[in-house]
């Protein structure tokens, strides 16, 4: 089953918003352009499996426990210093998965994790059902 793709309020909205405006009028510079064919590349992969072997997804107990529902890390690059990581959570509806944070790899030795800001879940849809909730 493929995952509808949000980003997360207020944050990750606008930097998406940013990236993509900009994409598609050519000003993008290098490194930007390279970012952003990572993270197309990842969303794409989290879309279709979040569990998709080359994102070695896995949740942050650290930042589920901050937040107060699960949150999971997935690669966005692999053997490169500071590794960009994508940070996710399942929700707010059911077949969602919003993206939280794009930060370099946190190195946890020194509590790196709790010091990562998130952004929010986005509201969920009108007359959608709440996500854990059944309805009649």
């Amino acid at each position: 089953m493929p995952f509808h793709i949000r980003m997360g309020e207020p944050e990750m909205s606008a930097v998406w918003s940013d990236l993509s405006t900009r994409k598609l009028q050519g000003n993008l510079d290098r490194n930007e352009e390279k970012f952003f064919k990572k993270l197309v590349k990842a969303l794409g992969f989290l879309g279709d499996n979040p569990r998709h072997h080359s994102l070695q997804t896995h949740e942050i107990e650290t930042l589920s426990d901050k937040y107060g529902f699960k949150v999971f890390e997935a690669y966005l690059e692999n053997k490169t210093p500071a590794a960009g990581r994508v940070f996710w959570a399942y929700g707010p509806d059911k077949g969602d998965i919003t993206i939280l944070g794009v930060e370099p790899h946190p190195d946890d030795k020194h509590g790196a994790y709790a010091r990562i800001r998130l952004s929010g879940l986005p509201s969920a849809k009108p007359n959608a059902p709440a996500q854990g909730k059944k309805t009649s």
